[in-house]
């Protein structure tokens, strides 16, 4: 989905009323349909579902958006408040005509026009259970840091932030949509919903610390008019992954979906080949198959009944040996997707491995972990592959591939992914916070799903395998890529709702994955 600067976005609503007559009371009504329907969403998959419902509101749009979303929550039958950081008198043109209708309803509403009275405010919120608060206080117009009455809002949603859950309309109050700079104050949301198109701030490395997951919420903008928009980034989102996942014939079997390779594993990493395996299976590849050492195969097949588990020649350190390629190499044509290198550890035999896979391979060929190790420093070799590649490195591993710092690496994560896979003519998945997915001639595309709890071992190995267990059903390499990022940050981010961030393992991804798919698409 394009990202948009703010001027964009306004005139967009500008056109929209000028070429299609729709209203800026009827946009800001949409939006807050759809703003009403995150916090519904949320609340039903938060142990918060039955808590009040708080929105803090400014004086303008954004504050006009959380005055609709307080109506349909109430007609909802949430329990609804409203604190405006303002007086009713300053409020104006469509923002006013929802505050009146909020009214009708008999939302209650506290007005807080100084900076001292959120102070007082917060005093009386110690003591109170858990709530969703919904931030409506600034939009994309501002820039700068916030004053006054905006200012101690914020401090009073983020003071309220450890007892409940923080979702911010368009943009986190305070953040400058354009650049994704917080100049003051700013909520640390834990979801921003964002107004029809995702904001390009919101992407910025700078932003990340204060948007949480990012949901679009849908107000009808025009087709004509977003195809007409230039656009060098955009936003992963439901709708992509969607699209890439065909519904399934009624009449077919294991063959129609695809069969996937994993290779991989070593003494003290069975888990990583196994985990990939498991994922392959859950992304919904009809076969997966395993090749991994010989003393590892009792490990992997039991932790993965349904795949097929062979046992390779191994080194004397007890790793694929490059003889055991030979083998493999007579095989590869029974596969659909190829995933290599978890748990395989960085020496000549892995090396022999990757670069006959290289060189072998027709069937798209996802590269993780050693595998991309033994190849530092020579991307352009993998411009020389025979199919199509997939490199998954994080920061690190992408530091090396590039002869680069790490530090270089986060600087401008963008511009190596992009710097990446020009070099190797590969799709590349420059895995953290804010995911990002390059392939020449196609999108720069950003993931926003996934939490903290995610930073756990074998993460990068479940990832691994759902691309290939994707781009094993046929789906092509750079959809595969960007869908599985995805699923994989969303599935943790439903698990960390459910349960919590902490003690979140690779293997629940896993499980829950089928789950999330459901959700995505209803089968």
């Amino acid at each position: 989905m394009k990202a948009v600067t703010s001027g964009q976005m306004r005139e967009m609503d500008r056109a929209a009323a000028r070429e299609f007559g729709i209203s800026g009371e009827e946009l800001m009504g949409r939006a807050g349909q759809g703003v009403a329907y995150v916090v519904s969403y949320l609340a039903d998959r938060s142990p918060l579902g039955d808590a009040p419902v708080r929105l803090v509101a400014g004086r303008g749009n954004n504050g006009g958006d959380a005055f609709a979303a307080a109506c349909c929550l109430r007609e909802e039958d949430f329990q609804v408040e409203v604190l405006l950081a303002g007086a009713v008198q300053d409020v104006r043109g469509d923002a006013l005509k929802h505050l009146r209708r909020m009214r009708e309803l008999e939302v209650p509403l506290r007005e807080l026009p100084l900076q001292e009275d959120w102070a007082d405010a917060w005093n009386d919120a110690q003591g109170e259970g858990g709530r969703i608060i919904v931030d409506g206080v600034l939009g994309i117009g501002l820039k700068g840091p916030p004053r006054g009455p905006m200012a101690g809002a914020i401090r009073y949603i983020n003071g309220l932030a450890d007892h409940g859950l923080v979702v911010s309309i368009d943009v986190p109050s305070g953040l400058d949509a354009d650049t994704g700079v917080a100049a003051g104050d700013c909520v640390v949301a834990d979801v921003t919903a964002t107004i029809g198109l995702p904001k390009i701030g919101l992407l910025a490395p700078s932003a990340l610390e204060y948007v949480g997951g990012i949901e679009v919420v849908p107000i009808g903008i025009p087709e004509d008019l977003i195809e007409a928009l230039p656009c060098g980034v955009e936003l992963m989102t439901d709708v992509e992954a969607r699209r890439a996942l065909p519904r399934r014939k009624r009449v077919s079997h294991k063959g129609h979906y695809g069969h996937a390779l994993v290779a991989g594993g070593s003494p003290g990493y069975a888990g990583a080949v196994a985990l990939a395996a498991k994922s392959a299976l859950r992304s919904g590849a009809g076969l997966v198959s395993v090749a991994t050492p010989v003393g590892l195969v009792p490990l992997v097949a039991a932790a993965n009944l349904e795949a097929m588990t062979h046992a390779v020649e191994e080194t004397a350190a007890g790793g694929l040996s490059a003889g055991g390629w030979a083998v493999w190499r007579e095989r590869l044509g029974r596969f659909s997707a190829v995933v290599m290198g978890p748990g395989m550890g960085c020496c000549a035999d892995t090396a022999a491995w990757v670069e006959g896979a290289l060189a072998d391979c027709e069937a798209p060929l996802v590269l993780d972990a050693d595998a991309l190790n033994v190849l530092s420093g020579r991307l352009e070799r993998v411009a020389k592959a025979r199919g199509p590649v997939i490199l998954t490195p994080h920061p690190g591993e992408m530091a090396r591939l590039l002869g680069c710092a790490t530090e270089e690496v986060q600087a401008d994560r963008q511009g190596a992914a992009h710097r990446a896979a020009q070099l190797s003519g590969a799709t590349v998945v420059l895995k953290g916070a804010g995911t990002v997915i390059a392939s020449e001639g196609k999108p720069l595309m950003l993931n926003l799903t996934g939490n903290p709890g995610m930073a756990s071992g074998g993460m990068g190995d479940v990832l691994a395998g759902i691309i290939g267990g994707l781009a094993a059903q046929g789906i092509s390499p750079y959809e595969a890529a960007c869908t599985a990022v995805y699923l994989h940050g969303r599935t943790g981010d439903n698990l960390a709702r459910r349960k919590s961030q902490r003690g979140l393992a690779a293997g629940d991804i896993a499980d829950e994955l089928p789950y999330t798919i459901k959700e995505l698409t209803g089968r």
